[in-house]
């Protein structure tokens, strides 16, 4: 019992540390566009979540030691992060569709692309675990 709280919250203080340094690399504030109502970025945002939780629930269902599993969600994250800093770039080249720019002005449309990127992401990262 003591080990599963120990997991769960050092799993839920890795989920908030990362879902923080992910909103760094937007370029709106999730928390003050989703205060204002805004569905398009708390789609997106959750869709995050999602990803992440996924990641972190795989690595740690797949290890037997906490700091492995921890530290396989950061590197999955970075890994993630890459991967959908380029399915962007090159989706705004070949389509000229800026998702973050979309979902902040409150398009539910690019912020599920963006944020069906971070799913898929992460069943794919999952797998390889």
């Amino acid at each position: 019992m003591i080990a599963m709280l120990v997991w769960t919250g050092a799993g839920a203080v890795l989920l908030f540390a990362l879902m923080w340094v992910d909103s760094l690399f937007t370029r709106y504030k999730d928390l003050t566009e989703m205060k204002k109502g805004n569905v398009a970025v708390t789609t997106r945002f959750v869709m995050k979540l999602f990803a992440q939780g996924y990641i972190l629930s795989q690595s740690i269902a797949r290890s037997n030691d906490l700091w492995e599993a921890l530290l396989t969600s950061v590197v999955s994250f970075v890994i993630l992060f890459i991967l959908e800093w380029l399915a962007e770039r090159l989706l705004q080249a070949a389509a000229g569709l800026d998702l973050d720019q979309g979902t902040q002005q409150g398009k539910v449309a690019h912020a599920l692309l963006a944020g069906s990127f971070h799913v898929v992401g992460a069943l794919i990262i999952a797998a390889c675990l």
